[in-house]
């Protein structure tokens, strides 16, 4: 569903993507780890079309988009959805405001069937009690369930989030990680962007890793655990202390 193939980005001066080939199969959760700064949040970008790469390609449906002028970009990017890292809400809509909005927008469909995607949406998130509440009057956790919900409401089949638990508590994070796991079932390919392992572990069905630029992994949580790379063996470990990856592995991954 998504294919990037040797793609390379400069911005400035700055070799931003070096060499980025990667594929996300339809149905796929696919997580994109790296530090602040490796390019991971660009990768997002390319993929939306808000960058175009220096050389390189981008297949979105099997279709190539890497030139394709910006005002046809738009059928493409209606199969996408962003999930913020801020959550993104317009703080003066309500809650049924900002979930409908790019529905509204769009005028395809009745008020009536815009509510009802809208209830569906927000009680997937757990949220339909909040549907007249203002962002405001919103955790932060609540905020990026609502972004969920908004996503989900504009029906893309493909959603990315970028550092979707950042700033959130234990149990936020646990939560955004069992919706993420949850929308495997609806058939949503996702890609999501973090810095954070115990998501990476909780969400992936594949896990790539960036570091300046480059990937240096691509595998399931259990082979990136297991990776003797010096870069990886840092991330993962930025302490110096090892963690049991093989107690983490039983206890954790694929757990809520």
């Amino acid at each position: 569903m998504i294919t990037l193939t040797d793609v390379w980005l400069t911005l400035g001066e700055r070799q931003v993507l070096k060499e980025i080939s990667l594929s996300v199969p339809a149905g796929e959760t696919k997580v994109i780890l790296g530090g602040s700064g490796s390019g991971k949040t660009t990768i997002l970008r390319v993929i939306l079309g808000l960058y175009r790469p220096d050389r390189g390609s981008l297949l979105i449906d099997g279709q190539d988009i890497t030139a394709t002028r910006e005002r046809n970009l738009t059928e493409v990017r209606q199969r996408m959805a962003m999930v913020f890292q801020g959550a993104a809400l317009f703080d003066s809509l309500t809650v049924r405001e900002n979930v409908g909005y790019r529905l509204w927008e769009q005028g395809r469909l009745s008020d009536a069937m815009i509510e009802k995607s809208v209830r569906d949406s927000l009680q997937f998130v757990g949220l339909e009690y909040a549907i007249d509440k203002m962002p405001a009057e919103l955790s932060g956790g609540m905020k990026k369930r609502v972004g969920i919900a908004r996503a989900l409401a504009s029906g893309a089949r493909i959603i990315l989030y970028d550092e979707p638990t950042a700033g959130l508590d234990p149990i936020n994070t646990c939560m955004i990680s069992r919706l993420i796991q949850l929308l495997k079932s609806k058939g949503v390919t996702q890609v999501v962007v973090t810095h954070d392992l115990a998501t990476a572990y909780r969400v992936a069905d594949r896990i790539v890793m960036i570091h300046k630029g480059r990937m240096i992994f691509e595998g399931n949580p259990k082979e990136l655990q297991s990776s003797a790379d010096p870069d990886i063996r840092s991330f993962l470990e930025p302490d110096g202390q090892c963690f049991d990856s093989e107690a983490f592995a039983a206890s954790e991954i694929g757990e809520p």
